[in-house]
């Protein structure tokens, strides 16, 4: 199956695509990118560090830069990097809240079917 065939349509949605390919990065290289990427984070450079970070697969990177997401409002690219981190203890709630505004809206819905 063409993965980016499937998903061209929604290039102008700001979406991405999870992957089980992470790039062949030897030991030495990921720590030296780990510790760029941290220095980025450090410096404010939140999306700098998030391109390190999931090049290198750093679950607490990814899992930080979730963190100043949600601080920031942005929920759901906050749950995007928990879940590629994949740090479970902080996206569950986060999918609890989501599920419960879904049943709220089709109970609402119900309740006022012609509006």
């Amino acid at each position: 199956m063409d993965y980016k065939k499937c998903f061209e349509k929604f290039e102008d949605q700001n979406v991405f695509v999870k992957t089980t390919k992470v790039p062949a990065i030897d030991g030495n290289m990921k720590a030296a990118l780990n510790r760029r990427g941290n220095i980025l984070y450090n410096s404010g450079d939140i999306e700098g560090a998030k391109r390190i970070f999931l090049t290198t697969g750093y679950s607490d990177g990814l899992s930080r830069i979730g963190d100043y997401y949600k601080s920031e409002g942005r929920i759901l690219d906050a749950l995007r990097m928990y879940w590629i981190a994949p740090d479970h203890t902080k996206s569950e709630p986060i999918i609890v809240q989501l599920a419960d505004l879904v049943k709220d809206l089709i109970h609402e819905e119900e309740d006022y079917p012609d509006e």
